[in-house]
């Protein structure tokens, strides 16, 4: 059977792919990104004060700010898959509940991993946001509806922007992750120290780039 979600791929810096908008009418879309560039990026709420804007500039890291809630986010080419799935309103998975979509995404998801990483143990988080201290901060630092776990590690992070004709539901995961390499472009006070964070999992570069396709055939 045909998927009902159309897998469309891009390329560009993060801030031209945050700033696109979703139709109006909506239609079911997998939007696949990859950045050309480093981006920290911001959750809706977050001040720029936590930015160390010296060391982003250094490093060559954009500083981008997405229009869905969350902790700040690293991304590298090469080394992260970013995807958005654009559920419109009243296809399945949409729910006025803002949590279920996001939990609907993260069991498909985790279906997909499963797949192709069967010996793993691989959960959805599907219960109240789980917070640490630096869960605010740093994206994957905390649990929330829907992300997906490997081995207890956060896996996929996900976060949501709603309009009134859809929810845009943006997910990624690494092939490499260091926690420093955030840490050290967040601004003094606020750097965590790096052995206080929450330890984030990881999957081959071939099973990281394999998924969107296998997801977009199972929605």
């Amino acid at each position: 059977m045909d998927s009902l979600y159309r897998l469309e791929r891009s390329r560009s810096s993060a801030a031209e792919f945050h700033a696109r908008a979703v139709p109006d009418p909506a239609e079911r879309v997998i939007w696949w990104h990859e950045v050309t560039a480093p981006a920290l990026v911001l959750g809706s709420t977050q001040s720029a004060s936590i930015v160390d804007a010296d060391a982003c500039r250094a490093a060559g890291v954009d500083v981008v700010r997405r229009r869905s809630g969350g902790g700040a986010v690293l991304l590298r080419p090469a080394e992260v898959t970013w995807i958005d799935v654009v559920v419109p309103r009243g296809a399945p998975g949409w729910a006025d509940d803002v949590h279920a979509p996001m939990v609907w995404l993260g069991e498909h998801l985790a279906d997909t991993f499963r797949s192709m990483l069967p010996e793993r143990a691989i959960t959805v988080h599907d219960a109240p946001m789980v917070s640490t201290d630096f869960s605010a901060l740093v994206c994957f630092d905390g649990f929330g509806a829907g992300e997906v776990l490997l081995g207890g590690r956060k896996l996929v992070g996900i976060s949501q922007r709603r309009t009134r004709h859809a929810a845009r539901l943006q997910c990624c995961w690494y092939s490499a992750h260091d926690a420093a390499d955030l840490v050290d472009l967040l601004a003094l006070p606020v750097r965590p120290p790096v052995d206080h964070l929450q330890p984030v999992a990881t999957v081959p570069v071939d099973v990281a780039a394999a998924i969107p396709v296998a997801l977009a055939a199972r929605l």
